[in-house]
């Protein structure tokens, strides 16, 4: 089973080679943020990564519902394929 990091990063590398602008996302101020904002060619997505049957905590989901009924393309994504199929790659 892959770790959680390790799913990110492998995403990160496809995306990157694929010309997707990647960004950490840290909010000190708010906690539950998805992991990282992916962008291209006017398209922002942002992902949340879990490893494999880790569930969202309660503020992850709360943000993640929000985000989405504010209009945002958001993911939670527990494995290198979700994550770029996310990404369409």
């Amino acid at each position: 089973m892959m770790l959680e990091r390790d799913i990110e990063r492998r995403v990160v590398e496809i995306a990157k080679k694929n010309k997707w602008l990647s960004f950490k996302f840290v909010s000190p101020a708010q906690r539950g943020v998805p992991d990282r904002i992916f962008i291209k060619g006017g398209r922002i997505v942002f992902i949340e990564f879990k490893a494999p049957g880790k569930k969202l905590t309660d503020i992850q989901d709360y943000i993640i519902r929000r985000m989405v009924d504010f209009g945002c393309e958001v993911h939670v994504c527990d494995s290198v394929e979700s994550g770029c199929n996310a990404l369409s790659l």
